[in-house]
């Protein structure tokens, strides 16, 4: 009898840390198509010498949106002014949505950012030179961004699975499930999700969502 009530208060503790969760609100990302590049890459396309330049810092810390651009080339068609994201990795990722994908003709796989073996070649254009990727374009995982102590005050554990109600008494309303949850002391809250999956439940930038 003492367990099965050790087990209801248990059970009743998680289901008020979970509705105390649901309150707390997440603001929207949407990730537009875009590229990192190694530094031999981003020298390959734009020149020797060269360095990227800062157009604006996006809501990661350390990360800012470039003024430089390349087109992606694949089987069917091509995808101009796709805007580098600095600085430079260790390997050359480039994130586009399930639509973008068609364009070019190409089918990525959906993937945690770095997580690039056996995923999709393409062709990226930049004004100095072209470099063909053998893998590393992918449609990236719908994730949630948290700093330690974000996740702490949300009892979240780096790689857990949530999820996220976005477009709340809208027409398209909509839950998302297997969100992955992605916590570092680099990272600041921030729900991230593509174009395509942002259309389809009609939020913008800075929009606010709910862990369910």
């Amino acid at each position: 009898m003492d367990r099965s009530k050790a087990l209801a208060q248990k059970i009743a503790e998680k289901i008020m840390e979970r509705a105390q969760r649901s309150q707390r609100p997440i603001p929207v990302g949407i990730s537009n198509r875009h590229v990192h590049l190694s530094q031999k890459h981003f020298e390959d396309l734009f020149g020797k010498g060269t360095q990227p330049r800062k157009l604006k810092s996006v809501v990661q810390p350390g990360y800012y949106a470039c003024y430089e651009t390349v087109t992606l080339a694949g089987p069917k068609g091509k995808i101009s002014d796709v805007r580098l994201i600095a600085p430079a990795r260790p390997k050359t990722q480039v994130e586009i949505s399930k639509t973008d994908a068609m364009v070019l003709g190409i089918k990525p796989p959906v993937r945690d950012s770095g997580k690039l073996e056996g995923s999709s070649p393409v062709r990226l254009v930049g004004p100095a030179g072209e470099v063909d990727i053998a893998e590393g374009c992918i449609l990236a995982k719908r994730h949630i961004h948290f700093a330690p102590e974000e996740a702490k005050e949300f009892g979240i554990q780096n790689g857990e699975s949530v999820r996220v109600r976005a477009g709340t008494g809208g027409d398209r309303e909509t839950v998302f499930e297997q969100v992955l949850c992605r916590v570092s002391g680099e990272f600041k809250l921030e729900f991230h999700l593509d174009t395509d999956e942002a259309n389809a439940c009609m939020v913008k930038n800075g929009d606010l969502v709910h862990i369910v």
